[in-house]
């Protein structure tokens, strides 16, 4: 079996460590483990994996620190938080700290799967050569895209961007003056469909507009109520 990536889980329970590897090295991925969050930040510093899934409570350091330094140290290892289902001060922490997605507990393991092919599938750069679309720089206004870079900027100033954050900016401004669906979105950035009462997309927004909007600058995403998501320049 061809290996499709590696993987580093950080994961403090051992039973739920263990049925996580086992599932993982059953769809092709090399998968190392560790127990607590001071462990996880050695790995990643010594492996280098392709994405790390990073529970939030554990010893030594919790997920959120680890996130949170592994940031601070450039280092964009793309980062699928777990959490707790009720604990949203823990989710919502995660993506402050620079996690590129959370997934609540208990989860399906078929939409952990889909949220690891869909983290690896954004970090690898196109290498195919027709698709030079992908290669080329948007703007909106002052806002600029530098897509092979991977670079936004604001009236000259760089804006810290998380993969999917990127992701969801460079899926909008490519469509600019278009109304993105919420399912559009979902399938486009994640690959899969949350449904109507997820509100990971609108986090996201959230991150972006507070992102695009410092030092009082105007709004570029604007909410169609009730449809989803259009980049635009106000008149």
């Amino acid at each position: 079996m061809s290996v499709t990536g590696q993987l580093l889980v950080a994961e403090d329970d051992r039973a739920v460590r263990e049925a996580l590897v086992r599932a993982l090295v059953l769809e092709g991925y090399e998968v190392k483990a560790v127990a607590d969050g001071g462990a996880a930040l050695e790995a990643v510093r010594r492996h280098a994996p392709d994405a790390l899934l990073l529970d939030v409570m554990m010893p030594v350091l919790d997920g959120v620190t680890v996130c949170r330094v592994l940031r601070a140290e450039r280092n964009r290892v793309p980062i699928l938080m777990l959490t707790a289902r009720t604990e949203t001060g823990d989710r919502v922490a995660g993506l402050d700290a620079g996690a590129d997605d959370y997934l609540p507990k208990p989860y399906a393991l078929d939409e952990l799967l889909a949220r690891v092919r869909a983290l690896l599938r954004r970090s690898r750069p196109e290498t195919d050569g027709p698709d030079t679309a992908r290669r080329d720089v948007l703007t909106l206004g002052d806002l600029r895209i530098d897509v092979a870079a991977r670079r936004a900027t604001r009236d000259g100033g760089d804006m810290e961007l998380t993969k999917t954050e990127f992701d969801v900016l460079e899926l909008l401004v490519r469509n600019t003056g278009i109304v993105l669906g919420h399912s559009q979105i979902y399938d486009a950035i994640w690959g899969y469909d949350f449904g109507p009462d997820s509100k990971n997309l609108a986090v996201y927004i959230g991150y972006l507009r507070r992102k695009t909007e410092a030092e009082g600058r105007s709004r570029l995403i604007h909410t169609v109520r009730g449809v989803g998501y259009v980049a635009r320049v106000e008149a």
